[in-house]
């Protein structure tokens, strides 16, 4: 049988799924497409997925049909990491399943759930998202005869987990060993998170203006941003509005690209890198300019202190923090509150099957939740 995906043309640093490591639970090797796209197939395939539909990326789902969600966000973190995979002679099915999965497991209302749920977990082991994400295709997708989760393979896993305190990384196997080695994951897995950062930190400007949180002027003095505005307005002195933003951001996201292919290619070369055993003994070798570096973190500045910090979102993030924490109270004190699926585990670890409840919900499920809980009108009475 012809292979899907041409070997010969990977880097011999490059994952290569005919050397995977293996899944927890043997299975046949797979018909007419290789190990990296079948984990990819069942990501997409998965209830936790098509979640993502209705899960905020900054912005409440509810407030507008144009803002991200996390969905949208993981197919435009999937796009950019696929071209930088091209770019570096990595594999591409691989690249893009650990984009696609990377947030499985957050929350409903984005970091501010987060953080409310972690708090709650905080004498019960905490709650992370990475980490949550990894539970997730490891163990509560439920769709298969043979086993609990996905059954994903060990460079899928592992890329998943981005990062891990060495207290969990010991409790994790195989997919932890590289924490408590402070070894680096596969360049695919490295090219999926520089990639999620390019994501968010464009788009989030993009929603940021479309709301009107922040500002074209106080943007334009982020210099990143300023240079291509610059250009776009050289070239266009007549564009506006939305097709002056959108040109912007498209030539920003282009830059940063050609630039960590750039760099990514030097350190590689460096490194001396001949193998993926090679890559996990180095610094990690996808990595943006210096330059870049520097830009980056001063748009990442200007994000967090007029937009995420702006008031309005500050409102979000106190309404969400309320419905998380009151949910968390009322199903940890009473689990017969719970779907059926979640009283079973809740006889024996009560606080996380809780956490697995509420981190599964999206935005509108939970809004749902908490008025069911605690809103009573005379119908119900």
């Amino acid at each position: 049988m012809m292979k899907i995906t041409d070997m010969s043309q990977l880097a011999s640093y490059a994952a290569n799924p005919e050397q995977s490591r293996g899944r927890k639970f043997p299975e046949p090797l797979p018909q007419g497409r290789n190990q990296f796209q079948r984990d990819r197939d069942r990501i997409i395939h998965s209830s936790a997925f098509r979640r993502l539909e209705y899960k905020t990326q900054v912005f409440v789902n509810h407030e507008g049909d144009l803002f991200r969600t996390r969905l949208t966000h993981s197919l435009e973190v999937a796009q950019i990491a696929r071209a930088i995979a091209r770019n570096l002679s990595l594999h591409e099915d691989l690249v893009e399943g650990i984009a696609l999965a990377h947030d499985l497991g957050h929350t409903p209302f984005g970091h501010a759930g987060q953080d409310a749920l972690n708090a709650c977990m905080k004498n019960h082991g905490g709650f992370e998202h990475n980490l949550q994400s990894l539970r997730v295709v490891d163990y509560l997708e439920q769709r298969y005869a043979d086993f609990d989760g996905l059954n994903l393979t060990f460079e899928m896993r592992e890329g998943i987990l981005k990062h891990c305190s060495v207290k969990n990384a010991r409790l994790l196997g195989d997919v932890g060993e590289r924490f408590l080695k402070k070894q680096q994951p596969s360049l695919e897995a490295q090219v999926a998170n520089l990639a999620d950062e390019i994501a968010y930190n464009n788009h989030d400007v993009d929603d940021g203006l479309r709301s009107g949180l922040i500002t074209l002027a106080q943007i334009a003095e982020v210099q990143i941003f300023a240079e291509h505005l610059a250009q776009v307005r050289q070239k266009y002195p007549a564009l506006e509005g939305r097709r002056l933003v959108h040109e912007t951001v498209r030539r920003m996201i282009n830059t940063q690209i050609v630039d960590v292919c750039t760099q990514s290619r030097l350190n590689i070369a460096e490194a001396n890198a001949k193998n993926i055993d090679d890559v996990r003994k180095q610094f990690p070798l996808i990595a943006f300019s210096k330059k870049m570096q520097k830009q980056q973190l001063a748009l990442k500045q200007f994000l967090r202190t007029k937009l995420y910090q702006h008031y309005r979102v500050n409102r979000m993030s106190a309404k969400a923090n309320r419905i998380i924490t009151e949910l968390f109270t009322a199903f940890a004190g009473d689990i017969g509150l719970m779907p059926d699926e979640f009283q079973e585990y809740a006889a024996n670890h009560q606080a996380r099957a809780v956490a697995d409840y509420i981190a599964g919900m999206t935005d509108r499920y939970a809004i749902r939740e908490y008025q069911r809980l605690f809103s009573v009108s005379e119908r119900e009475l």
